[in-house]
């Protein structure tokens, strides 16, 4: 099947990283995070439960920020730039929806050619020193069902929509009518590879290309 709309994960998907919990890591608090991460991603708890926590344990500011946008492009999964470059030279809509930090993932969303109202993340807000102040609690993508609203935000015309990610948020796709591609590369999580309508779990997201086209 041909997908007019494509849409993709960032954090292990498009990057090796999960990029909150890297950001503990620089805090010490690297196995919180990421026991907060994967009870979310595996659907053991909400993703609103463990959002804001994350957030006021670690209190990111904006040099962490660049810092964490740099890694994001470092830390690339293999394949991405070449899919990115193939969908968009085909004429593809490309997004990508995550419910990480939309400031981070600004910088990657450049470099593979997507305008910035492509990219639907989470807004991280900051003091005028650059300190922490909080993130936007209105935003979708912080709570349980954020990329089903998304998706159908996107679907306007009910043009065929594919979800490309690793995590159980990513199947949320599905309320939207979305294809559910399952990407275990990086990360494999048993809720995905039961659930996604295709799972792929190569290294190279070059491995979900046929499936797109």
């Amino acid at each position: 099947m041909s997908f007019e709309i494509v849409c993709f994960d960032c954090d292990s998907t498009l990057s090796k990283i999960e990029g909150i919990d890297e950001l503990g890591r620089r805090v010490n608090r690297f196995d919180e995070m990421v026991a907060l991460t994967n009870a979310a991603m595996n659907g053991e708890l909400a993703l609103e439960a463990v959002y804001g926590k994350r957030l006021d344990l670690i209190k990111p500011d904006q040099a962490q920020m660049d810092w964490l946008a740099d890694l994001y492009i470092s830390e690339m999964v293999d394949g991405v730039e070449e899919v990115f470059s193939t969908l968009l030279a085909k004429g593809k809509q490309v997004h990508i929806i995550s419910g990480g930090i939309r400031q981070a993932i600004l910088p990657l969303a450049k470099k593979l050619g997507l305008p910035a109202n492509h990219v639907h993340a989470v807004d991280v807000l900051f003091n005028d020193d650059g300190t922490y102040n909080n993130f936007d609690q209105q935003s979708p993508l912080s709570k349980t069902g954020g990329k089903a609203v998304v998706c159908k935000q996107i679907r306007v015309d009910e043009h065929s929509m594919v979800m490309i990610g690793d995590g159980k948020t990513d199947l949320e796709a599905k309320q939207a009518g979305a294809t559910v591609i399952g990407f275990g590369g990086v990360m494999q999580r048993d809720i995905v590879m039961e659930q996604s309508d295709i799972f792929v779990n190569e290294t190279s997201l070059m491995a979900v290309l046929p499936h797109l086209m």
